[in-house]
């Protein structure tokens, strides 16, 4: 992936409008500060948060990622042969728990780059 390229944006976690700026603070995986974004870009100047409650949105999203990832992992372990279905929800949801940092976060990414197109040249003072 290159820049310029709106999977770039959303698997990096970058800036949709500059792609060099970072949408989040902290790693993935301090669950203190998984959740906090800057309120603008460091490198070309973008709110964030155009609007309140403006990543509401995103929930749809992680709710549609969490609900592919419930589905492919209980598929799958019914494919191993696993038979217990206590066992295989135990998983299922187990791996939907631990990856809601980034489901999180690629929700809210994806979410962005809906709106906001890639445009390095702009600048905006806040």
């Amino acid at each position: 992936m290159k820049k310029g390229n709106k999977l770039y944006s959303i698997f990096k976690f970058k800036c949709p409008r500059c792609h060099e700026g970072d949408l989040f603070e902290s790693p993935a995986y301090n669950l203190k500060k998984f959740q906090k974004m800057p309120k603008h870009c460091s490198h070309c100047g973008l709110r964030y948060m155009s609007e309140p409650s403006f990543f509401d949105g995103a929930m749809y999203i992680s709710y549609a990622m969490q609900v592919a990832l419930i589905i492919t992992v209980f598929t799958a372990l019914n494919i191993l042969g696993i038979a217990k279905l206590w066992l295989i929800l135990t998983l299922s949801i187990s791996a939907s728990i631990l990856l809601i940092p980034i489901t999180f976060r690629l929700s809210r990414s994806a979410y962005i780059n809906i709106f906001v197109k890639y445009a390095p040249e702009k600048r905006s003072e806040y």
